[in-house]
């Protein structure tokens, strides 16, 4: 089996905010943990050898920004305590101009718009200085977004959002958002399962707002900490097209039906029937999306028994016919 190694270049400004480099990354160490199809090779640049961070914790032995990066990389720039304190007019610190100014200039010359660009709270402002956001949908920490319009005039900032996405640029909110974005991108990579797995691990309630991007139907209802409940879960994930009676789930988890069918219902906010149908939609959808299958193939490969049943349980959770799901011609 052939890996894909996805190089990650984690920008760290002067007291860089260290909860935006441990949160994301440690979601890519699950990642690498968890499949073997994509390895994400991370390295910590900065424009000195060695800096302190938010909480005073000396990092040493940084690479320095590197001279090229490569077409397929991440770069992913971290947050300041400078960049939030600077927001607040009435504690205003002492910052690292020169180590700001030579990433800004990194960015704008070296990264420039062709690559994948990720921004943890505010070290969106680092981008917004080197001209990467102009024409783009972006946001901030809630605290910075008045300075990263002034910054970035071109751009279109955008208010209580977790995190967007415009041509290839990822911005987020504050601090913990970033671990939201991450597993985002992630599941992009690697597929739900992989995420779904990393968000048990680290116990993190996935948070959307009203203008997020939808969760896949492959983490809906994954939030919560019932270990029989997601076992339960994990078990359909694994193949939605088989028949799954509530005895054979139940008898699984070491349940009864009327316990699994309660518990799934209080944990989940879904029977277990929908969430079965549900799965088989969003893998109906893969192979629209993906193949030149007929509906009547589809519909056997996803556990419908016939072409219709597939449309009339895809009515149900879309309002556009699945037809538009094809890509293509």
């Amino acid at each position: 089996m052939s890996v894909r190694t996805v190089p990650v270049l984690v920008v760290l400004p002067p007291r860089c905010l260290l909860l935006d480099v441990a949160g994301p990354l440690e979601v890519l160490r699950r990642a690498n943990l968890e499949q073997r199809e994509v390895r994400f090779e991370v390295h910590y640049v900065a424009a000195t050898r060695a800096l302190t961070s938010s909480i005073g914790l000396r990092l040493d032995r940084l690479g320095l920004l590197p001279r090229r990066v490569p077409a397929e990389a991440i770069v992913l720039i971290a947050g300041s305590v400078d960049e939030l304190a600077f927001a607040d007019a009435d504690r205003q610190p002492a910052r690292d101009a020169t180590g700001e100014q030579a990433i800004v200039d990194w960015l704008r010359t070296t990264v420039g718009r062709d690559r994948t660009l990720v921004s943890i709270c505010s070290g969106a402002l680092l981008a917004a200085r080197a001209g990467l956001l102009d024409d783009r949908l972006c946001t901030t920490h809630f605290a910075c977004c008045a300075e990263l319009a002034a910054l970035a005039p071109a751009a279109r900032v955008v208010e209580n959002r977790l995190y967007v996405e415009d041509q290839g640029c990822w911005t987020s909110a504050g601090v913990t958002a970033g671990i939201d974005l991450m597993l985002h991108l992630v599941a992009g990579w690697t597929g739900p399962a992989c995420v779904a797995a990393i968000a048990r691990q680290l116990v993190i309630y996935l948070r959307r707002g009203g203008g997020d991007p939808q969760l896949s139907p492959w983490l809906d209802g994954r939030n919560h900490l019932h270990p029989a409940v997601h076992r339960a879960q994990d078990l359909i994930a694994a193949n939605p097209a088989a028949a799954w009676p509530l005895g054979r789930i139940a008898a699984a988890i070491g349940a009864s039906a009327r316990q699994l069918s309660r518990l799934f219902n209080q944990h989940t906010g879904m029977s277990v029937p929908d969430y079965v149908n549900a799965l088989r939609i969003a893998l109906a959808a893969e192979l629209l999306g993906q193949t030149r299958l007929d509906m009547d193939r589809i519909a056997e490969r996803c556990g419908f028994g016939s072409a219709r049943q597939l449309r009339r349980a895809w009515r149900r959770l879309h309002a556009t016919p699945p037809r538009q799901a094809r890509s293509g011609p």
